[in-house]
């Protein structure tokens, strides 16, 4: 154990001092005026999150038929690149493409597939805007719909992305949106095309023969998703020109913002009552409330305190339950496996109810000086899923390294996540051997 924890130690002290090095981004943008007015501009911007990485993996885990207990990786969680405009007074679209969680076991040289592509027309400006598209319009809870490059934590809220490239495109889909702000209220709905589960990268289970009362997603051409997301603001107002939400505006804002938003779709799920029955078509549904909270606590010195709590409850279908693991450097599993299966996967998605919560301080802007500032935080996720006989936890705490705000930012962060087993009944339980197993990440994040 001891040697585990030197190995650790020296190897994410390198990682600091190499990374440490990195240069302060400029306060410029790229972005074109197409009137003398300057109210129409086309604009550029890019993002790359690089992730320095030790996983204590699931027991069992294998890579390529070797077994592994644990791995050093280096990974690129995201690249993206945006390219938007304000091409009339009305008329605003909004391109990204770019590429997500790029591991050592990724196929090589991978292409840059695109995030989003929308037009939108403001019918009544700030009121009223209808667009169409390739999107990112979600609803059900704020993180549905998360902007990357602010986040508070080293990663996204990805319990709250619930579809992510099951039937959608890293949460995009295909349809049409409308948004607006009425006074305080700030709203978005959306109606648009699942993809298939057929054509996911990555397989998606499907049910099997002779297994009941489990839900899986089904295999006929998918409905309509039907979304929608309302929020009243009590402090400032927040911008929804772009769909996705800040997680932390560094004391740049007084936000204070309560939300609650669903999602729908018929005939997504499928499963058996009984071991030779027909398949029973069910639909999937959300149900989301949430709190934000963003607040300078002194501007003088510059420190700020951000919060969010959610509860989500989740409905796939009897006993859903979908495992999930960021850049995954296992890829199999022997006799010793669990119900986590490899790597850092753990039980994600499921059936039941969801609660999160994050909080974060932002500490003096001069704390070192002209390398920047700190910014500690922890998170939390309670799921209570009907496939899991009691509710567990998975929690993250970690610092922010500030050097230019979210444009050069180093965020260290350790997760722990449960370890579940089959138990005698069809209900998984606590792994009694190993009933956790963690991972220090360290991610360098640069943003023009």
């Amino acid at each position: 154990m001891k040697n585990f924890r030197y190995k650790i130690i020296g190897w994410f002290s390198l990682c600091l001092s190499l990374l440490a090095t990195s240069l302060h981004a400029q306060d410029k943008e790229l972005k074109v005026f197409l009137n003398d007015a300057q109210t129409h501009y086309i604009k550029g911007t890019g993002l790359g999150q690089i992730w320095v990485r030790h996983t204590a993996f699931n027991p069992g885990s294998t890579v390529f038929g070797t077994p592994k207990e644990s791995g050093f990786d280096v990974g690129l969680r995201r690249v993206r690149y945006q390219a938007f405009g304000q091409l009339t007074d009305k008329v605003f679209v909004y391109t990204q493409f770019g590429i997500n969680s790029f591991g050592s076991l990724s196929s090589r040289k991978p292409g840059l597939f695109l995030h989003d592509v929308t037009g939108e027309y403001a019918v009544i400006p700030s009121k009223l805007t209808i667009g169409a598209g390739l999107h990112g319009v979600n609803g059900t809870v704020r993180y549905s719909s998360s902007s990357v490059g602010t986040i508070l934590g080293m990663d996204l809220p990805f319990i709250e992305e619930s579809t992510n490239d099951i039937s959608d495109q890293f949460v995009r889909m295909l349809g049409v949106y409308a948004k607006g702000q009425l006074g305080q209220l700030d709203y978005r709905f959306s109606a648009s095309n699942p993809f298939p589960i057929q054509t996911a990268i990555n397989p998606v289970p499907t049910l099997p023969d002779g297994v009941i009362n489990q839900a899986y997603y089904s295999v006929n051409a998918p409905e309509l998703k039907y979304q929608g997301y309302v929020m009243w603001q009590f402090w400032e107002k927040e911008s929804n020109q772009f769909p996705y939400m800040t997680g932390t505006y560094l004391g740049k804002k007084k936000v204070l913002a309560v939300g609650s938003g669903f999602s729908t779709q018929s005939n997504a799920m499928e499963y058996r009552a009984t071991s030779q029955g027909a398949k029973i078509l069910a639909p999937s549904t959300q149900f989301g409330v949430d709190i934000f909270i963003d607040t300078p606590l002194d501007k003088a010195k510059g420190t700020a305190f951000t919060a969010y709590a959610a509860y989500i409850n989740y409905d796939f279908g009897p006993n859903y339950l979908r495992n999930g693991g960021a850049i995954n450097v296992a890829n199999g599993m022997n006799a010793n496996g669990t119900a986590n299966g490899p790597g850092n996967n753990f039980p994600l998605i499921g059936t039941g109810q969801v609660y999160y919560t994050q909080v974060g301080y932002l500490m003096r802007k001069d704390l070192l000086g002209d390398a920047g500032t700190l910014q500690p935080y922890a998170q939390l996720i309670i799921s209570d899923y009907v496939k899991v006989d009691e509710p567990f936890t998975v929690y993250d705490i970690g610092v922010n390294w500030l050097q230019a705000g979210h444009r050069s930012k180093l965020s260290l962060d350790y997760q722990s996540r449960p370890i579940l087993a089959q138990g005698t009944s069809e209900k998984l339980i606590k792994n009694s051997a190993e009933p956790r197993k963690g991972m220090l990440v360290m991610q360098y994040q640069f943003a023009f």
